[in-house]
């Protein structure tokens, strides 16, 4: 999860219309804050969207749109991750995990995860959540219940996005290895590592269980699909530079890519081993991040108003106050 965009500076134009993948804007919220944000997490069960802004987390309901919440002292916030009865956040500038309380948002305690902490996924199958550390390159594993640390995984590269089949195997994107990896969540071991050729850098990860088929977000601006069972790459897609996301529609056979120039791709699965473009919704430079709600078929995605500023890390100037959140509906 990148926390600034490598790209020459463009600004696109909002949806007005839907398009002939259906999405258009629907609403933008307001949020604020001048520091630079990563990944959204959508709670279904509470209707909640949980957005990762620089060194603390901030809590938007998602029925009347309204801010609910924030989480504070998370420096270097990545992630958030969710269980049935705890939150837990990755803090990469602490070396760290923040654990919250889901009913009341306030913190509950801290633990010490590996170096620089940034993916985080629970694990239903194992009743596990797996922090993914891209100083110390592993995974750091927790028990939900008690939040104790139970064991680590090496990884054998930076970690990116992950997800679970709910089956007790997690795959996680290798950023710099460009390889995917399986783990078996009950044992910690990782079990296959693949090369993704032509993919190149992969961020984001969205997965089909029903056909098996993972979707993984590539810096050099393609979508790649995977068999889950071998780790061959079956198809890509152009899409475009920036993206550090991904996220999967069941309902449409849909594969959702932000794309941080400045549109969503959206690729239809025609078959398993065969996808379309069906269209690149213009949203706003520097939306790269995605966050999905099945229920309503909802797109969330945040950016803020960039300038260039070279020399600087990251390479751009945020306008004050200009954070705000972006939703996509059909």
């Amino acid at each position: 999860m990148r926390l600034y965009l490598a790209l020459a500076f463009t600004l696109a134009a909002t949806a007005a219309a839907a398009g002939p993948g259906g999405y258009a804007l629907v609403k933008t919220l307001q949020i604020g804050g001048d520091t630079f944000w990563d990944c959204l997490t959508f709670d279904t069960a509470g209707h909640r969207l949980f957005i990762a802004h620089g060194s603390h987390v901030v809590a938007v309901d998602t029925d009347s749109y309204r801010i609910v919440g924030d989480i504070p002292d998370t420096p270097g916030v990545h992630e958030v991750a969710l269980t049935p009865d705890r939150g837990f956040i990755t803090a990469g500038g602490s070396d760290s995990v923040v654990t919250f309380d889901p009913a009341t948002l306030k913190a509950t305690g801290t633990v010490a995860v590996g170096k620089r902490p940034d993916g985080i996924l629970y694990d239903e199958t194992s009743d596990r959540v797996f922090t993914f550390n891209a100083g110390s390159r592993d995974s750091t594993v927790l028990d939900a219940r008690s939040a104790a640390v139970v064991g680590t995984v090496p990884l054998g590269g930076k970690p990116e996005f992950a997800v679970s089949d709910g089956k007790g195997h997690i795959f996680d994107n290798i950023e710099d290895t460009s390889e995917l990896i399986e783990i078996d969540t009950r044992a910690m071991r990782v079990l296959h590592r693949w090369k993704l050729a032509p993919c190149e850098s992969p961020s984001g990860l969205a997965f089909d269980p029903v056909h098996a088929r993972l979707f993984a977000a590539c810096g050099n601006g393609i979508m790649a699909a995977i068999d889950a069972k071998t780790g061959a790459v079956v198809a890509t897609v152009p899409t475009g530079k920036g993206a550090d996301g991904a996220a999967f529609d069941p309902r449409s056979g849909d594969v959702l890519i932000p794309c941080g120039e400045g549109h969503l791709s959206v690729i239809h699965e025609d078959t398993p081993d065969r996808y379309t473009l069906v269209e690149n919704v213009p949203t706003a430079f520097g939306a790269r991040t995605i966050a999905f709600d099945p229920a309503t078929r909802r797109v969330f995605t945040v950016t803020a108003d960039l300038t260039p500023a070279p020399g600087q890390h990251p390479p751009y100037k945020m306008g004050p106050g200009s954070f705000r959140l972006l939703v996509y509906g059909r």
